[in-house]
């Protein structure tokens, strides 16, 4: 019996060491860093709603031409960020070209703000360690 209270105690204890450092999260789906491709779609929606192609040539115009999707990576994303709520799709008045046009949903500001939020804190803590500066040597 005191060999089974011993192994509780350091079960505890082990569990305690691990336990002490984790940081409750309000909310868990807030943790999962965005890719880059939906950061940018969410981006390029931040502002007012937008076609397919104006998002496509928006991230390119954002990214200074560094990024340009394909259509089958942004159409992909559009649909699961349709199916999560994060963007809603709506007819545009002009129906002469029968475009959808999509518009980010309180959900998915509130993502965008997140992950905007994150990345800031990373980049706080890689200012702070001057990351990136490397001391001459000689």
């Amino acid at each position: 019996m005191h060999n089974l209270k011993l192994l509780d105690d350091h079960l505890w204890l082990a569990q305690y060491d691990v336990m002490r450092h984790v940081v409750p999260q309000l909310d868990a789906c807030a943790t999962i860093p965005l890719t880059e491709p939906v950061l940018l779609i969410l981006m390029g929606l931040s502002d007012k709603s937008r076609h397919g192609y104006a998002v496509l040539k928006g991230i390119e115009a954002l990214t200074n031409g560094r990024v340009r999707l394909s259509t089958g990576t942004l159409y992909g994303a559009l649909r699961r960020l349709s199916r999560d709520k994060w963007i809603e799709r709506f007819e545009q008045d002009d129906k002469s070209r029968e475009k959808q046009a999509y518009k980010l949903t309180p959900a998915g500001r509130r993502q965008l703000q997140l992950e905007l939020s994150r990345m800031n804190e990373l980049l706080q803590v890689a200012s702070m360690r001057h990351v990136g500066r490397h001391k001459k040597i000689g």
